[in-house]
């Protein structure tokens, strides 16, 4: 996706501090200007899409395959055509953001392991993709306790994917549920090359994820514009579904 020329001046207000220090000492972004958005549970950016009916499946078959893996994990990605209204306090007024709904479906050895609903919004004009929080269960429908929701126990969004210029050493929040989630990343490599079993990827990118919750623990996640996630630690994408996608090539 082309973004607007009005993306690139967002992403540097939100994230430029973060990304001007660039060190291990660089502080984690957690105020953005959610003021000035106006949110839409559509489009997204090159590299987080919400498109409703796109779904994105995910093996670590080749890590099994090697013998670095002792289960077969699965994921499949949905973006479902369900919305959310979540309502919060934005600079002191209450507002009602509409937010998409994006449905994580887990798997080990072909049992289910978890199930969640993920809330995500798309700020216009800049692009940049918030999260507004998840409800998540196990194989057999029971809550799990990281659940959470912005505007609610001192929660508040995050951003899962900035829109605009990926800038290297960025770092910002993606939850801020105090307590429950609070999942950051940092920008560490660009204009990857690879391969997976669903095609061939270019000009991708590295973030690395990390949680004061968990010091020490740390995940790896490579995007490709216009497909969004390819690798997850592990675990590799393997198919795409895209409802409006024409190419028979």
């Amino acid at each position: 996706m082309k973004l607007s020329s009005l993306a690139l001046p967002i992403a540097l207000c939100c994230l430029g501090g973060a990304a001007a220090l660039a060190d291990d000492d660089a502080p984690f972004t957690d105020e953005f200007p959610l003021e000035s958005c106006r949110f839409v549970p559509w489009g997204g950016n090159a590299y987080f899409r919400l498109q409703p009916g796109r779904q994105l499946r995910y093996s670590n078959a080749a890590c099994v395959s090697d013998g670095d893996c002792d289960t077969l994990d699965e994921v499949e990605i949905t973006v479902l055509p369900a919305t959310r209204d979540i309502r919060l306090r934005i600079d002191d007024h209450w507002r009602t953001v509409r937010t998409r709904v994006v449905r994580e479906f887990e798997t080990s050895n072909g049992v289910v392991k978890e199930i969640s609903r993920n809330y995500f919004a798309t700020c216009l004009p800049g692009g940049d993709v918030y999260y507004f929080g998840e409800d998540v269960s196990d194989g057999a429908g029971k809550p799990l306790p990281d659940a959470w929701l912005a505007g609610r126990k001192g929660a508040e969004p995050g951003i899962i994917m900035p829109g605009g210029a990926f800038l290297l050493g960025a770092r910002y929040f993606q939850e801020m549920a105090p307590g429950v989630a609070l999942d950051r990343a940092e920008h560490i490599a660009l204009d990857i090359e690879l391969e997976t079993e669903a095609g061939e990827f270019e000009d991708c990118v590295l973030v690395e994820e990390t949680t004061p919750l968990e010091p020490g623990s740390s995940s790896e996640k490579t995007y490709c514009p216009g497909v969004g996630l390819v690798l997850d630690d592990e675990l590799e994408l393997v198919s795409i579904y895209d409802p409006y996608d024409t190419d028979d090539d």
